[in-house]
């Protein structure tokens, strides 16, 4: 680990630092142009594949070429992948209720926006740090890259698979104030948040073949405290209490987080 570049990756740290900055307050612009803030979540997926990229540039000659280039286009599929459906599920709506609910009766609402997305890009900066750090890991590839890649392919599977499921449901009429609990969703009430989580530790495991690499566990930490406990889970199954009336009995016999088997009635 002695011929772990830190200066080099410092420099790219701060480029992608900066490159993550300048792509939420361009959002944030086109935000307060259209006049939805919720735009916020595409450019999420695509500022991961930013930093990637960056990163990707900047450590050129510096880490081992097959880690770089996996890690690259995993976080590519990803977050291009993640982007597009929500620019495609949002097509025609209005705001984002958390949206709506984080900036109303608020003085300044284009400014806590700002300082929201912000947040953001020093969230994403941080959930990323493992995809930064193995850009410039020397080492030859072992077998936690094939580890790491084979939970990244899980989690993206769940997440992929989960959204389509949900989709498919939402577009029969009959379905209409229902409860989705098919496919994936009987037996995790959010396979795609299940699967978000699984990304990141993937691509923490390729990253942490390399003691540098290892310290980075608090990312995907944050990233998957975020999804279960912050903004993820907990402010869309409020939303969805609110609006289904067979939804209480779902979380009663469904699990979470993990996929699971549902409880049996009275269980």
């Amino acid at each position: 680990m002695s011929d772990f570049e830190v200066g080099s990756f410092l420099i790219a740290a701060g480029a992608c630092a900066g490159a993550a900055v300048a792509l939420v307050v361009v959002t944030w612009l086109v935000g307060m142009v259209i006049g939805r803030y919720n735009v916020i979540d595409v450019a999420w997926g695509l500022g991961f594949v930013l930093v990637a990229w960056v990163a990707f540039a900047l450590s050129s000659g510096h880490g081992d070429d097959v880690r770089r280039v996996l890690v690259a286009v995993l976080v590519t599929l990803w977050g291009t992948r993640l982007a597009g459906y929500l620019a495609w599920r949002s097509r025609g709506k209005g705001e984002d209720p958390r949206y709506a609910e984080m900036l109303a009766h608020h003085q300044a609402p284009a400014r806590r926006a700002l300082g929201i997305f912000l947040t953001q890009a020093a969230a994403m900066w941080f959930v990323a740090l493992p995809v930064q750090v193995a850009m410039f890991e020397r080492s030859a590839p072992g077998a936690l890259l094939a580890v790491g890649a084979a939970v990244w392919a899980v989690g993206f599977g769940f997440e992929s698979v989960g959204d389509w499921q949900l989709q498919r449901f939402r577009a029969d009429p009959a379905n209409r104030g229902r409860v989705m609990d098919r496919g994936l969703w009987h037996y995790t009430r959010h396979p795609n948040y299940f699967g978000d989580a699984c990304v990141w530790w993937g691509l923490y495991l390729v990253a942490a073949q390399e003691w540098v690499g290892a310290v980075t566990i608090l990312s995907p930490v944050l990233m998957t405290w975020t999804l279960t406990r912050k903004t993820g889970k907990p402010l869309l199954e409020r939303d969805l209490a609110q609006r289904r009336p067979g939804y209480a009995a779902y979380v009663e016999r469904t699990s979470g987080f993990f996929p699971l088997p549902p409880k049996r009635a009275g269980g």
